[in-house]
């Protein structure tokens, strides 16, 4: 339905962090693209996640490792020879950080450098993609949307790790992976910046959908910290399929197209944490469960949205869910799992469903 991204048929993709949320639905798409996946992560946050339910692990090439551990990381990439790397592996929460700040530095700065490196010294690396946060901007609590050319920044560990990381794809970009040089390196590098991605699969701890979703499976009051803070949330799907497209352009054009990009939602879709609840509950079926407001013992930003007109423009890319579908699709996820049901068939039916709706956007 998208052509470009039959460019991914046959060719070997690298993606770390598989076994994430992200991740796993990242690899469950490049795999209905008739990718060969390489995956390389730790092991899933618990049996239900999305990878576990999907039996991932039989569909592509699944390696253990840690992205702290070069040696190893280094054995992947003389094995695999892979065209494309996505960088998904990462420390993915604010609380996390402030909870042990070095092994998010190690995680999200060291492990960036170590992919890079290891992509330096390929000779088949040809796009790279490093995902890293909406939150590496230097949050200025605006009420407009952080562009591409906004200061980086961070006032705590984990914000401050994804601007490190920032810092460092720009630095490899400029010394060593440069367009002006393509011709004889032969790569691109791209930084994504996407917003608070929901859907289903996703267990993490400190999570407003999972957090949701295990107070309601459990009968107990919903727990909100920050009931007034705004976020760009957006459907999984949305900002996977931004990355997919970026990767596409950047192996025909790298030189155009090696840059930093926002994949977040339009403006409609940038709510309170309070609403999104709501929405959730509406859609569960459970529209007068109990809600605690629960003060957040650590400092989060309030407000925070991206401005992606340069993705727009420049790469054609345009979020097409709006937040009742985003949660709507999210919510299907969480209600099918517990029914043992084929869930890569029910991923993968999502995903044609997205690339429907994405295609008629286009053609609109």
């Amino acid at each position: 339905m998208i052509k470009e991204l039959d460019i991914y048929k046959g060719k070997r993709v690298l993606v770390t962090g598989h076994t994430g949320f992200k991740g796993s639905w990242l690899s469950i798409w490049l795999n209905e693209l008739g990718a060969e996946v390489i995956g390389y992560a730790l092991n899933p946050y618990t049996n239900k996640d999305n990878f576990v339910l999907t039996n991932l692990s039989t569909k592509i090439i699944d390696i253990r490792g840690d992205i702290r551990d070069y040696e190893k990381l280094k054995e992947v990439f003389e094995k695999y020879s892979p065209k494309f790397v996505f960088h998904l592996a990462a420390q993915p929460l604010v609380i996390d950080g402030y909870n042990n700040p070095k092994a998010t530095f190690d995680i999200n700065v060291g492990g960036t450098v170590n992919v890079l490196e290891n992509c330096r010294h390929s000779k088949s690396v040809r796009a790279i993609i490093n995902v890293t946060s909406d939150k590496c901007y230097e949050n200025k609590e605006w009420v407009w949307g952080y562009r591409e050319v906004d200061p980086l920044g961070g006032d705590n560990p984990y914000s401050a790790s994804k601007a490190c990381s920032e810092l460092v794809i720009i630095a490899y970009r400029n010394s060593f992976f440069n367009p002006q040089d393509f011709k004889n390196h032969g790569k691109g590098l791209s930084s994504v910046r996407a917003g608070n991605a929901i859907g289903g699969g996703d267990w993490r701890q400190n999570r407003i959908i999972s957090d949701c979703i295990r107070s309601l499976e459990k009968g107990e009051p919903i727990q909100i910290r920050n009931p007034f803070s705004t976020r760009p949330w957006q459907f999984v799907l949305e900002p996977l399929g931004g990355y997919l497209l970026l990767g596409a352009k950047m192996f025909e054009n790298c030189e155009k197209y090696s840059d930093a990009w926002n994949f977040g939602p339009e403006l409609s879709s940038i709510i309170t944490v309070k609403e999104l609840v709501n929405i959730l509950l509406k859609k569960y079926g459970k529209e007068n469960w109990i809600c605690e407001y629960k003060p957040n013992p650590i400092r989060e930003a309030t407000h925070l949205f991206l401005d992606i007109t340069k993705t727009k423009f420049k790469l054609g890319w345009n979020p097409c869910f709006s937040i009742e579908e985003a949660v709507s699709k999210t919510v299907d996820w969480y209600k099918c799992y517990r029914n043992n049901s084929d869930m890569y068939n029910f991923c993968k039916k999502q995903i044609y469903e997205y690339l429907e709706k994405w295609a008629a956007y286009e053609n609109t």
